[in-house]
């Protein structure tokens, strides 16, 4: 445990290495156990093993408790009121082989979002989808595809100035929009997949980091009410998420809440929040909520979020510095250049 632990500090991209910062709450769990199980040891059997695995659970600790309600809230609650200018988002991995598209609907309809991100959704997915939303949420970006890419949006509030977008990898779509709320006031929205590191899949993170950081980038250059929601393949206080969130100046609304893991849907002791959404400091929250399984490895996760630019003030933005910056920069141009080499 303090092996996998220090691992995860070091600073490479190896699909392993980055996979040790997943079960840190696990290997917390783990090590504290131990740590009471090595009391009925003998010396000196007991105090090492119980000054290991104390040690174990303090590094963890750093990195889970802001998503614990032992910390302070970083997107602070919304005022009732204004209901014009909130909106619900419901973000669905459907995993494209699973056919239970009735339970999804089901979930939507008894939650009535205002915006509905399906992810892994392929033709099939969309046929579904399609009778059951398009006369409620007319407004829609498709990208039906069989890779385990496919990107969904349908929407009640007008979209605008929306571009699909292939930022890193060309099998490996985006959703970029502008949104209307019913107040006039209008927001940007990037919905992101990147692909994961894993064997099957990729054996590094170049490549989901530059995905990440290439939005945070943008997202710093024209700082305006955003967004940005999907399953990104990552922790919430992993290296790179915590760096894009660094970058891009976007707060976590779970922190301070909860973690709301979402993946995986049927193992209950390996669970991680993959799926996310970030706001900038425009933003407040109404509700955050990881809603039933329907069938999928993920679960749905649906966010009431309020528009409130007067309260911007009131949250501290995360912030990078200059050598965290010019490492982003690398890392985008690095990956940009492998692909095209590839």
């Amino acid at each position: 445990m303090l092996a996998t632990t220090l691992v995860a500090k070091l600073p490479l991209r190896w699909w392993w290495i980055r996979a040790c910062e997943f079960p840190r709450l696990q290997l917390a769990t783990a090590a504290l156990v131990a740590a009471l199980a090595s009391l009925a040891l003998e010396p000196p059997w007991r105090w090492w093993l119980f000054g290991t695995s104390l040690l174990v659970v303090l590094l963890q600790a750093r990195f889970i408790l802001p998503w614990t309600r032992l910390w302070r809230v970083q997107v602070n609650d919304a005022e009732p009121g204004q209901s014009e200018r909130c909106l619900t988002l419901l973000i669905a991995n459907v995993l494209t082989s699973n056919r239970q598209s009735e339970r999804l609907i089901e979930i939507i309809s008894r939650n009535d979002p205002d915006l509905i991100l399906t992810l892994e959704s392929d033709r099939w997915w969309q046929e579904q989808l399609d009778q059951a939303l398009d006369e409620t949420w007319p407004h829609s970006v498709k990208i039906p595809l069989d890779n385990l890419y496919g990107m969904h949006l349908y929407s009640r509030l007008p979209l605008h100035d929306t571009r699909i977008e292939w930022l890193i990898q060309d099998d490996i779509p985006s959703i970029h929009t502008g949104v209307r709320l019913k107040s006039g006031d209008t927001l940007t929205l990037h919905a992101l997949h990147p692909r994961p590191p894993a064997p099957n899949e990729s054996e590094e993170t170049l490549w989901r980091d530059a995905e990440l950081l290439l939005i945070g980038n943008e997202i710093h250059r024209n700082p305006v009410p955003t967004i940005v929601a999907g399953d990104l393949n990552d922790v919430a206080w992993s290296r790179t998420t915590r760096l894009f969130c660094r970058i891009s100046g976007m707060l976590d609304p779970r922190q301070g809440r909860g973690m709301y893991s979402t993946f995986h849907a049927d193992y209950p002791l390996l669970r991680w929040p993959l799926d996310h959404i970030f706001v900038t400091e425009h933003f407040t929250l109404k509700a955050l909520k990881r809603l039933p399984g329907f069938g999928s490895d993920h679960f749905p996760i649906l966010a009431a979020l309020c528009f409130r630019p007067a309260r911007s003030d009131e949250h501290d933005n995360p912030e990078a510095g200059s050598a965290e910056r010019e490492w982003a920069r690398e890392t985008i141009h690095e990956a940009h250049d492998r692909d095209q080499e590839s």
